[in-house]
């Protein structure tokens, strides 16, 4: 019998993947069962017939394992690929570039698929949804459906590359991160003098004169109490200890205390 993967069978190992990696989650081995439970019907195919083999390589692939499930598509079908070529005797490359890999990807993949694709579609829909309209929730569910099609073609990338893929996409994986966090910037500016909604209430009066502060603070730099706003959040966001919980309850305390002092409207 071929030890060659079929299209069927290459695909059906892709949604399990796709759809089980974070099955079984845990703190020991974070996705390793995950990745596990969807690599092991190409296992039981390459090593079928020798039971010590099977066995090493379960043992191997059941490891820690922890990366954005987008770019582990890249590193499962890699895996597949120089295991279905060179057997058992590949086993060790293929879990060291599992494991050299899954940092550099996620730090690609996080940024991408959690930080960058949330800041853009979340937000917009978020925004557009306080306005009203429906079609912010429309472009959010489009672009998850649309990540499902890319994990398919990043994981036929995966295993048509091999091991060649660290070489030939390592360039323009960093092309496409710095972008993304460049996009990912310019929305968020974009965004904050028409999400974060705050103001300085405060007019000082003498005799006939009077002066707003608002005002003021616009001729100075347009939206600027927001901008201060967003500033304090992230530089909070860096003290040790601090979650975004614990941020959302300190601002909300703080909006509190400082509306009722009319510190801030």
């Amino acid at each position: 019998m071929s030890k060659r993967l079929t299209k069927k069978e290459l695909r059906r190992i892709n949604l399990r993947h796709m759809f089980g990696l974070q099955l079984g989650h845990n703190y020991e081995r974070m996705q390793g069962m995950g990745y596990f439970y969807a690599i092991l019907p190409a296992l039981k195919k390459f090593y079928g017939d020798d039971p010590e083999a099977l066995d090493r390589a379960c043992r191997a692939h059941i490891q820690f394992y922890n990366t954005t499930p987008q770019m582990s598509e890249i590193i499962i079908g890699m895996n597949l690929a120089i295991e279905e070529e060179e057997g058992i005797a590949a086993l060790e490359t293929a879990t060291s570039l599992k494991t050299a890999l899954m940092g550099p990807f996620a730090g690609v993949g996080d940024v991408i698929f959690g930080v960058i694709a949330g800041t853009i579609f979340g937000a917009i829909a978020g925004n557009m949804a306080i306005a009203g309209s429906p079609v912010g929730m429309r472009i959010w569910v489009a672009w998850n459906i649309a990540v499902l099609f890319m994990r398919t073609k990043l994981f036929d990338l995966g295993y048509a590359q091999g091991a060649k893929l660290i070489t030939t996409m390592k360039d323009q994986l960093n092309a496409i991160t710095n972008g993304a966090s460049i996009l990912g910037l310019i929305v968020v500016g974009a965004l904050i003098p028409s999400v974060v909604k705050l103001k300085i209430p405060y007019t000082f009066q003498s005799g006939e004169v009077t002066l707003s502060v608002q005002e003021n603070l616009d001729k100075i730099m347009p939206y600027l109490p927001q901008v201060v706003l967003v500033v304090l959040c992230y530089r909070l966001s860096k003290v040790k200890g601090m979650t975004a919980g614990k941020l959302i309850f300190v601002v909300m305390i703080g909006a509190i205390i400082l509306s009722a002092l009319k510190v801030i409207g």
